[in-house]
Protein backbone atom coordinates (compact mmCIF):
# COMPACT_ATOMS: atom_id res chain seq x y z
CA UNK A 1 0.00 0.00 0.00
CA UNK A 2 1.39 3.39 -1.05
CA UNK A 3 2.20 5.96 1.61
CA UNK A 4 0.11 9.12 1.50
CA UNK A 5 2.33 12.16 0.97
CA UNK A 6 1.99 15.07 3.34
CA UNK A 7 1.24 18.34 1.51
CA UNK A 8 3.54 21.28 2.08
CA UNK A 9 2.43 23.79 4.66
CA UNK A 10 2.31 27.41 3.66
CA UNK A 11 5.09 29.47 5.18
CA UNK A 12 2.57 31.44 7.23
CA UNK A 13 1.35 28.24 8.89
CA UNK A 14 4.55 28.08 10.95
CA UNK A 15 4.90 30.31 14.04
CA UNK A 16 7.27 32.88 12.58
CA UNK A 17 6.55 36.50 13.45
CA UNK A 18 8.96 37.88 10.88
CA UNK A 19 7.21 36.15 7.98
CA UNK A 20 3.80 37.24 9.26
CA UNK A 21 5.01 40.84 9.57
CA UNK A 22 6.52 40.86 6.06
CA UNK A 23 3.39 39.31 4.61
CA UNK A 24 1.21 41.95 6.26
CA UNK A 25 3.47 44.70 4.88
CA UNK A 26 3.15 43.30 1.35
CA UNK A 27 -0.63 43.12 1.68
CA UNK A 28 -0.76 46.72 2.93
CA UNK A 29 1.37 47.91 -0.01
CA UNK A 30 -0.88 46.05 -2.45
CA UNK A 31 -3.98 47.69 -0.93
CA UNK A 32 -2.35 51.11 -1.15
CA UNK A 33 -1.34 50.54 -4.78
CA UNK A 34 -4.88 49.48 -5.64
CA UNK A 35 -6.23 52.64 -3.97
CA UNK A 36 -3.75 54.85 -5.85
CA UNK A 37 -4.62 53.22 -9.18
CA UNK A 38 -8.33 53.82 -8.48
CA UNK A 39 -7.69 57.58 -8.20
CA UNK A 40 -5.62 57.82 -11.40
CA UNK A 41 -6.74 57.69 -15.05
CA UNK A 42 -6.39 54.26 -16.66
CA UNK A 43 -3.31 55.03 -18.78
CA UNK A 44 -1.48 56.47 -15.78
CA UNK A 45 -2.65 53.71 -13.41
CA UNK A 46 -1.02 51.11 -15.67
CA UNK A 47 2.34 52.88 -15.28
CA UNK A 48 2.22 52.94 -11.47
CA UNK A 49 4.31 49.95 -10.43
CA UNK A 50 4.71 49.99 -6.65
CA UNK A 51 4.25 52.09 -3.53
CA UNK A 52 5.27 52.13 0.12
CA UNK A 53 5.36 54.40 3.14
CA UNK A 54 8.72 55.39 4.58
CA UNK A 55 9.20 58.00 7.31
CA UNK A 56 5.76 59.60 6.77
CA UNK A 57 6.43 59.84 3.02
CA UNK A 58 4.47 57.96 0.38
CA UNK A 59 6.84 56.65 -2.28
CA UNK A 60 5.24 55.80 -5.62
CA UNK A 61 7.34 54.01 -8.25
CA UNK A 62 7.01 54.22 -12.01
CA UNK A 63 9.32 53.23 -14.86
CA UNK A 64 9.89 56.49 -16.73
CA UNK A 65 10.39 60.20 -16.11
CA UNK A 66 7.45 61.06 -18.39
CA UNK A 67 4.99 59.12 -16.25
CA UNK A 68 6.58 60.49 -13.08
CA UNK A 69 5.88 64.05 -14.21
CA UNK A 70 2.27 63.13 -15.00
CA UNK A 71 1.85 61.48 -11.58
CA UNK A 72 2.93 64.70 -9.85
CA UNK A 73 -0.24 66.40 -11.12
CA UNK A 74 -2.27 63.96 -8.99
CA UNK A 75 -0.28 64.63 -5.82
CA UNK A 76 -3.17 65.96 -3.72
CA UNK A 77 -5.67 63.34 -4.95
CA UNK A 78 -3.30 60.48 -4.13
CA UNK A 79 -2.49 61.85 -0.67
CA UNK A 80 -6.18 62.42 0.12
CA UNK A 81 -7.08 58.85 -0.85
CA UNK A 82 -4.26 57.44 1.30
CA UNK A 83 -5.29 59.26 4.49
CA UNK A 84 -8.36 57.03 4.84
CA UNK A 85 -6.39 53.83 4.21
CA UNK A 86 -3.39 54.19 6.54
CA UNK A 87 -3.22 54.99 10.24
CA UNK A 88 -0.10 57.14 10.34
CA UNK A 89 -0.14 60.59 8.76
CA UNK A 90 1.53 61.00 5.36
CA UNK A 91 3.36 64.29 4.98
CA UNK A 92 4.26 64.25 1.29
CA UNK A 93 4.41 62.20 -1.90
CA UNK A 94 7.63 61.27 -3.69
CA UNK A 95 7.63 59.81 -7.20
CA UNK A 96 10.55 57.46 -7.93
CA UNK A 97 11.72 55.95 -11.21
CA UNK A 98 12.82 52.32 -11.39
CA UNK A 99 14.19 50.21 -14.21
CA UNK A 100 11.92 47.38 -15.35
CA UNK A 101 14.63 44.72 -15.50
CA UNK A 102 16.71 45.26 -12.42
CA UNK A 103 14.75 47.57 -10.14
CA UNK A 104 17.54 50.09 -9.91
CA UNK A 105 17.83 53.45 -11.47
CA UNK A 106 19.00 53.13 -15.07
CA UNK A 107 22.45 54.33 -16.01
CA UNK A 108 23.80 54.04 -19.52
CA UNK A 109 26.93 51.99 -20.12
CA UNK A 110 29.42 54.23 -21.83
CA UNK A 111 31.64 52.95 -24.61
CA UNK A 112 34.66 54.73 -26.00
CA UNK A 113 34.30 56.25 -29.46
CA UNK A 114 37.58 55.22 -31.10
CA UNK A 115 38.90 56.65 -34.37
CA UNK A 116 39.61 54.38 -37.32
CA UNK A 117 43.04 52.76 -37.73
CA UNK A 118 43.85 55.31 -40.44
CA UNK A 119 43.08 58.13 -37.99
CA UNK A 120 45.30 56.55 -35.36
CA UNK A 121 48.17 56.23 -37.89
CA UNK A 122 47.65 59.87 -38.89
CA UNK A 123 48.03 60.97 -35.25
CA UNK A 124 51.21 58.90 -34.91
CA UNK A 125 52.74 60.35 -38.12
CA UNK A 126 51.75 63.89 -37.11
CA UNK A 127 53.36 63.43 -33.67
CA UNK A 128 56.72 62.73 -35.34
CA UNK A 129 56.64 66.00 -37.30
CA UNK A 130 55.91 68.33 -34.35
CA UNK A 131 58.85 70.34 -32.99
CA UNK A 132 57.43 70.71 -29.43
CA UNK A 133 58.74 67.70 -27.51
CA UNK A 134 55.95 67.56 -24.89
CA UNK A 135 53.21 67.69 -27.51
CA UNK A 136 55.00 65.16 -29.69
CA UNK A 137 55.33 62.68 -26.80
CA UNK A 138 51.69 63.23 -25.75
CA UNK A 139 50.39 62.54 -29.28
CA UNK A 140 52.63 59.47 -29.56
CA UNK A 141 51.27 58.10 -26.26
CA UNK A 142 47.72 58.87 -27.41
CA UNK A 143 48.18 57.01 -30.67
CA UNK A 144 49.70 54.02 -28.83
CA UNK A 145 46.76 53.88 -26.40
CA UNK A 146 44.19 54.23 -29.18
CA UNK A 147 45.89 51.48 -31.17
CA UNK A 148 45.88 49.17 -28.11
CA UNK A 149 42.17 49.86 -27.46
CA UNK A 150 41.27 49.34 -31.11
CA UNK A 151 43.10 46.00 -31.16
CA UNK A 152 41.32 44.78 -28.01
CA UNK A 153 37.79 45.35 -29.40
Amino acid sequence: MAEKLQPFKKSLAYPNRTMVYLHSQIEQQQRMLKQIKAVLPDNLAKQTKHCLIKDHNLLVYTDSAIWASQLRFYNSAILASMQTLVKSPIDNLQIKIINRTSGVTASAIRKANLPSLEGIDLIRKHSLSISDDKLSVALLKLSTTLKRLADST
